[in-house]
């Protein structure tokens, strides 16, 4: 990790404000096995008006995650006793919600790719910046309560395609009378689709507008997303009434719901 002078000199609290005054603190949660860089990422984050917990392993990692309830977990990938990816696939399982971020301790596009696919919502690669880190954190602490491409999202009206209904301002999706727990980025993803029905969204285009970034070559991050939210959604996930693919394009939401 790079940490400047800068970073661990100057408060952050001077440009960093991940609370008002009179709201409660951020919850950061660090599952970090190397001392040096969790004591630096809580050292900044404590600083900068957050409540930081840090644990060494992941089995730690995930039991605190599930206990605590954390606005936002900082995920290494190389961990003890469970793997990064393999915490961020029982998150997504138990704690749908939970924006996660990634730590790779190499530039490997396969780590990448496998977190994405996973459910992580970003990552980020060693040696890091402690304020680049702190900027996508407050990135996807917003994606997770706002949802993609849409602005003053509390006073949009539900949407209803056939028995399934998309409530953006609770960020709740019900099919008949069974909730269904989506991730943020499923969520964001059928929201995307479903107020858009017949419009065909390429890949490349969903990777921008529901990642906020350029995952360039990360095409089956979408597919594996995808897959993940029809298993949800669909009767037949196998045969999708809903989430149709536009082959050697992309998907679109069924105009006939």
């Amino acid at each position: 990790m790079t940490t400047t002078a800068t970073d661990r000199q100057k408060n952050p609290r001077e440009n960093s404000h991940p609370t008002e005054p009179s709201e409660r603190k951020v919850s950061l949660l660090v599952v970090e096995d190397d001392e040096n860089i969790s004591s630096a990422i809580s050292e900044y984050f404590s600083r900068a008006g957050y409540n930081v917990k840090t644990v060494e392993d992941g089995l730690m990692g995930v039991k605190t995650a599930m206990d605590e309830s954390p606005d936002a977990v900082v995920l290494d990938i190389m961990l003890p006793k469970m793997d990064g990816l393999a915490v961020c696939r029982e998150l997504r399982e138990k704690a749908n919600h939970v924006p996660i971020l990634m730590l790779t301790a190499k530039d490997d596009v396969v780590d990448k790719v496998l977190g994405l696919e996973m459910g992580a919502d970003d990552y980020i690669t060693k040696p890091f910046s402690l304020r680049e880190l702190e900027a996508r954190i407050k990135t996807v602490l917003r994606r997770s309560k706002t949802p993609a491409g849409v602005d003053g999202a509390k006073d949009e009206a539900p949407i209803s395609r056939g028995n399934l209904r998309i409530d953006p301002a609770r960020r709740e999706v019900t099919i008949g009378e069974r909730q269904v727990d989506l991730t943020p980025k499923e969520f964001d993803l059928l929201r995307l689709f479903a107020a858009n029905p017949g419009r065909v969204f390429p890949r490349k285009y969903l990777l921008e507008k529901i990642w906020d970034y350029s995952y360039e070559g990360y095409d089956r991050t979408i597919d594996s997303h995808i897959n993940r939210l029809r298993a949800k959604i669909e009767d037949n996930p196998e045969n999708p009434q809903m989430v149709l693919t536009v082959w050697g394009i992309g998907y679109k939401f069924s105009d006939e719901q």
